[in-house]
């Protein structure tokens, strides 16, 4: 069933379906409510596709996240869902599994579909900004309105809702030292990337203001995988080198952490003290009190889903970035029992 079908039973024009499928144009009530009952009879859908090009703009958006199987994006894409329901706006989402050639081909089909605006989280954040050109190249080309999500794209030409990362992890160190602990362990991110550069920086900090030294032999680089943080903290376990405290950059590498250090039967507080990044639900379904850096994600998702609705209303409006601020949650792991 096409648009010229419709006309042909309806006994009017192509051109009048179209606007009536539009909504744009004059049409008079009794041609309309034939061509709507001829619609309803044959169960006609019409295509978006039609509408799209009849409208010159669509009611979609893309949301790019690079990691679908961590709860924290979950929760993300609700908050962007519940603001864009209440102002009928649809969208699709794509998954980069931090991949850049994910990430590019996303984009691409993202294009291809017309879509509206875009809430982007990088696959990569570098602070080399060589690195990002071509990211930074194909939003521009895209010609459409940004917000970018937790991870920054520097060119400064969009808005963006980001977390104080270097604040979160300044008072994360800060608990584990007034609750008594100097040796301090960090597994942090790739440093190529500005999340973990804050957060690194702000464990830096929180030493040097109370005057411990840094042990270069407790920073641990990761991927920010828990698989990595697993196999990190065996091998300190297996070596007796684990420092008395760790400070875990995100919720993945503290389940690996925290895997690795139950499966030697240790006790948080006792055995090691702990501050992780993130909250992990299942942690409380076992009754485990970890301490860590609270990130409002759904709060996150909705602000960064607020702001592009503002770029759509007005397009000329100066680009803004909303810092979400830290809250620490302590739940005693943070001290010596």
């Amino acid at each position: 069933m096409t648009i010229r079908d419709i006309a042909k039973l309806a006994g009017v024009g192509k051109s009048t379906v179209s606007r009536i499928l539009s909504n744009t144009g004059y049409v008079n009530e009794e041609t309309r409510k034939k061509v709507e009952a001829v619609m309803k009879e044959y169960n006609y859908i019409p295509s978006a596709t039609a509408r799209y090009l009849s409208k010159g703009e669509t009611d979609t958006i893309g949301v790019i996240i690079p990691e679908s199987s961590n709860p924290f994006y979950g929760e993300v894409v609700s908050g962007i869902s519940a603001l864009a329901d209440l102002n009928d706006i649809s969208m699709l989402l794509c998954n980069t599994n931090n991949n850049p050639e994910k990430e590019a081909k996303a984009l691409r089909m993202l294009r291809e579909h017309w879509i509206k605006g875009l809430i982007l989280t990088p696959a990569f954040d570098s602070s080399d900004e060589k690195d990002m050109q071509g990211l930074i190249q194909m939003l521009k080309d895209m010609n459409i309105p940004v917000v970018t999500l937790d991870r920054s794209v520097l060119s400064g030409t969009w808005s963006s809702v980001v977390f104080d990362n270097f604040g979160g992890a300044y008072d994360a160190v800060s608990a584990l030292i007034k609750g008594g602990n100097s040796q301090i362990g960090i597994i942090t991110g790739n440093q190529k990337s500005i999340v973990a550069q804050e957060r690194l920086g702000g464990y830096l900090k929180a030493l040097e203001d109370c005057r411990i030294a840094i042990n270069p032999d407790y920073i641990f680089e990761s991927d920010s995988t828990e698989g990595q943080a697993y196999a990190i903290t065996k091998k300190l376990l297996a070596e007796k080198k684990l420092p008395e405290a760790m400070f875990v950059c995100n919720n993945l590498t503290s389940k690996g952490f925290l895997k690795a250090v139950f499966e030697e039967e240790l006790v948080l507080g006792k055995d090691v003290c702990f501050v992780g990044f993130d909250h992990v639900e299942a942690l409380d379904i076992l009754n485990i009190n970890a301490s860590y850096v609270e990130r409002d994600a759904v709060n996150m998702g909705w602000i960064a889903m607020q702001l592009l609705l503002e770029s759509f209303e007005n397009p000329d409006k100066e680009i803004r970035k909303q810092m979400i601020p830290a809250e620490l949650v302590l739940k005693g792991s943070e001290k010596r029992i």
